[in-house]
């Protein structure tokens, strides 16, 4: 049996094949449209999907969609008529586009489908939001049975939802409802901060070590009431997002003492204070929910999905600090994940098969998406006339560890693409942990993003005890840990009065690139069963260097989605500065690569937002 998992029309639209229960493929629309964070439904991810099991729509038994509109709707309508007369205008906006599709969502699917592949699957199925995000946490987990926790913005009434899990089924206990979400708070900082909503939050985590808490005291007093069980509500006197208007509004900017950042300005003291403290909060909510939620079920293993377990610091403390033996978090944790929850949990749920839990985990990885061959990627490299030098595996790698040694930057890209917002080692930039200039380099001439955004690091499995206060695998770079004190330096007298962007120039361990400054880093485990040549490269750089780690960044520039083909690689390879790039076999080094191409393949016309 074929199920196929659909999330889309809100953020990460993305597609999920499952076939018999096991994940064939798996991939978000922007990387295909390359349309960061592209929202359109995701007939691009369905055609890959379904070229990688070599099947046709006719023969897909269930297309499940990640969300039920109607719940959907009627949370909208009641928040409207809630909040009258301050949301007519967002309600007329939005009210004409939920009649004429929204509302009639099995219909649409079916048009677009019957339209784009000639023929409709056996049922359409929709599936509850958080059910997906539930069922996205636990059936690829590893656990025989866990509590499940899911916290996000907001699905069709809820922003947090408890589980207990165990074989096939999911069990929900309770629920925190709409406006009341931890999602939607951290996502007005984000706003606040003068970054945007959906994409920003990343920045505002990275931000965090940077400043003080001198605003947390103000947050728990003022905008968010947190029980002893780490339920909580907002006090909406602060929040406008009700209406659609904006996340907060000038009661809040009152508050906090001005009007919010605008995106052009540059990132301050009062930002970073207001990171730190809303970080805080976060974090100290998701522990006390762990808390409870562990003592009303007695498992000893946690799973986790929905936007907020994307906050790597707060999963690291809750893995610390919190009771549970084993957390394992859904890698594509966000709305991207809802299509592989939502064609699990038909197979699991719906259908009652099953269900034999395997390790690691039934993610492979995460490697899900498109891979290229040799012979795709040596015929688009001669049709275009690109220099580059043939190499197998052990020379390749060789050369590879050469250029970290030196301090290059480069490209990697080699097998299946990874679904979720995280690059892991299939479409990655890497460098030398080592070097004092490569978080400076990358940020700066790679990526074009702020200089304050920290990198991860990748380690070799069997190394990670020794670099990193942590024993567990952490193979999605969804925990955080810090360095080992004995690889962390000694700071002096002047370095230690330093604060906010200053820090940046500071190298605080042997491995300065990937280490915050905190002395925390965002760490994927990277083992051989995997993904056995990103494995193997790493251990070649360990036998030149001693050093089993490096840098892994996700294969991209700010506003573009991570590339999916050698033709996306090649064009932000040109772009930026990287010194090498490397598509499967083949080695391409920049200063061998033709001035002219650059005109020819449109790259000119490139600008980072």
């Amino acid at each position: 049996m074929y199920i196929l998992g659909i999330s889309a029309y809100y953020h990460d639209s993305a597609a999920c094949l499952v076939h018999n229960g096991k994940i064939v493929a798996a991939a978000q629309e922007e990387r295909f449209t390359r349309i960061k964070h592209d929202s359109s439904f995701p007939l691009h991810a369905v055609k890959y999907c379904l070229n990688s099991a070599g099947i046709g729509m006719q023969q897909v038994n269930i297309l499940v969609f990640y969300e039920k509109p109607f719940i959907k709707f009627e949370r909208l309508l009641k928040t409207y008529l809630s909040f009258a007369p301050a949301g007519l205008s967002s309600f007329f906006h939005s009210m004409p586009l939920w009649i004429k599709d929204r509302l009639f969502m099995k219909s649409e699917i079916a048009r677009l489908v019957k339209e784009s592949f000639g023929n409709l699957p056996e049922q359409i199925f929709f599936y509850k939001h958080h059910r997906s995000h539930a069922a996205s946490a636990f059936f690829p987990s590893p656990f025989e049975e866990a509590a499940v926790l899911c916290l996000d913005g907001v699905g069709e009434w809820a922003t947090t939802t408890a589980w207990q899990a165990s074989g096939s089924s999911l069990k929900q206990l309770w629920e925190i409802r709409f406006p009341h979400s931890l999602g939607l708070l951290y996502s007005a900082f984000t706003v606040y901060a003068g970054f945007k909503v959906n994409s920003g939050e990343y920045k505002l985590m990275g931000l965090a070590p940077y400043g003080k808490p001198l605003y947390k005291q103000l947050i728990l007093d003022n905008l968010i009431d947190v029980k002893s069980d780490g339920t909580f509500r907002l006090n909406m006197d602060y929040f406008d997002y009700c209406t659609g208007l904006s996340m907060f509004n000038d009661r809040f900017c009152q508050l906090f003492g001005g009007a919010a950042k605008r995106p052009d300005e540059q990132t301050g003291e009062r930002e970073m204070n207001l990171a730190r403290s809303v970080q805080e909060v976060c974090e100290e909510v998701v522990l006390k929910l762990g808390t409870s939620l562990h003592a009303e079920t007695g498992r000893e293993n946690l799973c986790m999905a929905g936007g907020v377990a994307l906050n790597c610091v707060a999963n690291g403390r809750l893995l610390r600090e919190g009771p549970f033996k084993s957390i394992w978090i859904q890698p594509a944790a966000g709305d991207a994940g809802g299509a592989a929850g939502a064609a699990l949990g038909v197979w699991f749920e719906h259908l009652k098969n099953q269900r034999k839990p395997e390790a690691p985990d039934m993610m492979q990885g995460c490697y899900l998406g498109p891979a290229f061959t040799n012979a795709e990627i040596k015929s688009f490299l001669d049709q275009h006339a690109i220099p580059y030098t043939q190499i197998d595996d052990s020379p390749l790698f060789e050369k590879i560890a050469s250029d970290l040694e030196a301090e290059k930057v480069i490209g990697w890209f080699c097998g299946r693409m990874e679904y979720g917002p995280r690059a892991l080692g299939a479409r990655s930039i890497i460098g030398d942990a080592r070097s004092k200039k490569m978080q400076k380099v990358m940020n700066l001439k790679i990526k074009f993003r702020e200089s304050f955004r920290p990198f991860a690091p990748s380690v070799l499995r069997e190394r990670l005890s020794d670099y990193f206060e942590l024993a567990s695998d952490t193979p999605y770079m969804l925990l955080t840990a810090q360095v080992k004190k004995e690889r962390m330096y000694e700071l002096s007298k002047e370095q230690r009065t330093l604060t906010g962007l200053d820090l940046l120039n500071v190298a605080r361990s042997e491995i300065p690139a990937i280490t915050h400054v905190d002395g925390s880093a965002r760490i994927q485990s990277v083992h051989p069963d995997t993904n056995p040549r990103y494995h193997t490269m790493i251990k070649a750089f360990e036998q030149k260097t001693g050093c089993g780690v490096i840098v892994n960044t996700s294969f991209n520039v700010r506003g573009e989605p991570i590339v999916c083909t050698p033709v996306d690689a090649y064009k932000c390879f040109m772009r930026t500065e990287m010194d090498s790039l490397v598509l499967e076999n083949f080695y391409l080094s920049k200063e061998d690569q033709p001035k002219e191409i650059i005109e020819k393949l449109g790259l000119e016309t490139f600008a980072p937002d």
